[in-house]
């Protein structure tokens, strides 16, 4: 797939997943309370979008000509010091990586508290944001 598509489809994906999780957010500000299912659906709309940023940071590695690491932590770091993304911004990343590791490797131990607090807080954000930047394009 040319890179100016992947990253069209990165885009759209994100677009879609953040109206999703802004939608729950809202819900959850009005004092509503999400179903197990709808939990389920934000969990995954995290895991979708954190999974979409790591593909996009390894595709703009590669496409910068540098070397694409495995770990989605040292993938983030990379484009840190290639000023992709800031230096403040790569704690945030860290934290994303780790809560997407714990939503696909520890899911018996998420505390869904936790969950509403980073989505009322619109922390999905900083990912869309990201995946629907379009300076990386050229």
């Amino acid at each position: 797939m040319q890179l100016d598509l992947y990253l069209q489809e990165t885009a759209r994906l994100a677009e879609r997943q953040g109206r999703l999780l802004n939608q729950a957010a809202q819900r959850v500000r009005s004092g509503e309370t999400l179903t197990e299912l709808e939990q389920n659906g934000v969990l995954h709309a995290i895991q979708v979008l954190t999974e979409n940023a790591i593909g996009k940071a390894k595709h703009l590695l590669k496409t910068k000509g540098h070397q694409v690491p495995v770990s989605a932590y040292d993938a983030f770091r990379a484009l840190s010091e290639a000023e992709v993304i800031s230096k403040e911004d790569l704690t945030s990343w860290n934290a994303i990586v780790g809560l997407r590791n714990r939503i696909v490797h520890d899911y018996l131990n998420i505390d869904f508290h936790i969950i509403e607090t980073l989505l009322v807080e619109s922390h999905h954000q900083i990912i869309v944001d990201f995946l629907t930047r379009k300076e990386e394009i050229r």
